[in-house]
């Protein structure tokens, strides 16, 4: 039978246990990943003049890329481009041929996602043109941004109202600019996700992440309690 409706949850660490939170709308970021290769010309690094320093263009590039949060996107919406890698250089004595600059963008709507690719390769493509350099920008566009339907998120913060106390759930919860790849099922189908509190934990995809046992009563209740009352009212 096909989906009316779909589901889901992530512990939050930070979030005391025994709480909730979800939001009608956008509640975790598109996740997108960038490449930029800038091909120079290496030399000896006692001879500058000579090349077309990939280094320097790389770097010239990171920091162009700092002005699309800062300038280009509206203050008010959430926008994240962040430089992550920068490789080039295998010696002390010698500019290298090739730098590679790579990072992520994390966007909360669909025309901020469209702004900053656009703006990367823009800004890529004229700083290495400027240097005298050849640029290719890689551009892998990966989850989308994880949207709950208002209906539904309302729906589910009165099911952990239920189970946990109103005053435990909060129904407007600030969005993550983390990636969630829930937000594939909710592009098909409308449902919401939510957030489970997990305490005073390290982050997630922390070494030292350690799960709060004392949420499973209430990450438990709430599937059987959601589940019966979405089946009531099918």
């Amino acid at each position: 039978l096909p989906l009316s409706r779909v589901y889901g949850m992530h512990n939050l660490p930070g979030m005391p246990v025994g709480r909730f939170g979800m939001r009608g709308g956008p509640i975790m970021a598109s996740t997108d990943e960038f490449v930029i290769t800038v091909d120079g010309r290496g030399g000896h690094a006692a001879l500058p003049h000579r090349t077309v320093d990939p280094i320097v263009i790389g770097a010239a590039i990171v920091q162009g890329l700092q002005a699309i949060v800062a300038r280009n996107a509206d203050p008010l919406q959430s926008l994240v481009v962040s430089v992550t890698q920068f490789h080039a250089g295998f010696a002390h004595n010698v500019i290298p041929d090739e730098a590679v600059v790579s990072g992520t963008v994390r966007a909360l709507s669909l025309e901020l996602r469209e702004l900053a690719e656009a703006r990367i390769r823009e800004i890529a493509q004229g700083i290495a043109t400027a240097h005298g350099a050849h640029v290719r920008v890689d551009y892998d566009r990966n989850y989308p941004i994880t949207i709950n339907d208002p209906a539904e998120a309302e729906f589910c913060a009165g099911i952990a109202a239920d189970i946990a106390g109103a005053d435990a759930v909060d129904p407007a919860a600030a969005p993550l600019m983390a990636g969630e790849d829930f937000s594939y099922m909710l592009e098909k189908c409308p449902g919401a996700y939510v957030f489970i509190g997990n305490g005073d934990s390290a982050s997630l995809h922390s070494a030292s992440y350690d799960f709060a046992d004392d949420a499973l009563v209430f990450g438990a209740s709430y599937w059987q309690r959601l589940a019966e009352a979405a089946l009531a009212r099918s």
